[in-house]
């Protein structure tokens, strides 16, 4: 079965956003190009990783010579997008994904791929870069854009439940029973 690709070369908004309360959130990784959308649900933890990375290429990208890629140091404050996320419908839930640069257009690329009764079961692998997912989304960004994007996601992962000061555990909204470490 062929996979069906949401390519999106030159979004016109990129984000992670959530819905729900603090510990019981789930996250969207949503992509916009006039009136097409596509949302996708992603783990916090990927969410965090795909911010981390995304820092890392282009603070990588920036100790190039001349900085040829005019990546900017922080995140331009015309890019900071601080809205909601747009009417969602989850489109699939993210298994794999792939991060990348793309010297040719100076963007990061994206690629997300649905998660698979393969990567369910567990027992058996995908082939490279999940060739066997039905679905994927592939997202080429500009560094500016990029730069706003990992910004926004790190404030959004970070705005989950408050940690306890004792034994770091996240506090729910109903309580927190601490769990000390013996001495």
């Amino acid at each position: 079965m062929p996979t069906r690709v949401h390519e999106f070369a030159w979004p016109d908004r990129v984000v992670v956003g959530t819905i729900g309360l603090p510990g019981a959130r789930t996250f969207y990784l949503q992509v916009r190009a006039g009136t097409q959308i596509v949302s996708i649900a992603l783990e916090k933890q990927q969410s965090a990783l795909l911010a981390e990375k995304i820092d890392e290429i282009l603070d990588q990208l920036i100790t190039v010579e001349g900085n040829p890629f005019s990546v900017p140091t922080s995140t331009p404050i015309e890019l900071v997008d601080n809205g909601q996320l747009e009417a969602v419908q989850e489109q699939f839930r993210t298994g794999s994904m792939s991060l990348g640069w793309d010297p040719t257009t100076a963007q990061i690329v994206i690629e997300a791929y649905a998660i698979t009764d393969v990567d369910a079961d567990d027992d058996e692998s995908l082939d490279e870069g999940g060739a066997n997912a039905a679905e994927m989304l592939l997202v080429r960004m500009p560094v500016g854009t990029a730069r706003a994007f990992a910004k926004r996601t790190r404030e959004i992962v970070g705005a989950g439940r408050p940690t306890c000061p004792l034994c770091g555990y996240p506090i729910d909204a109903d309580g927190h029973i601490c769990t000390l470490p013996e001495a």
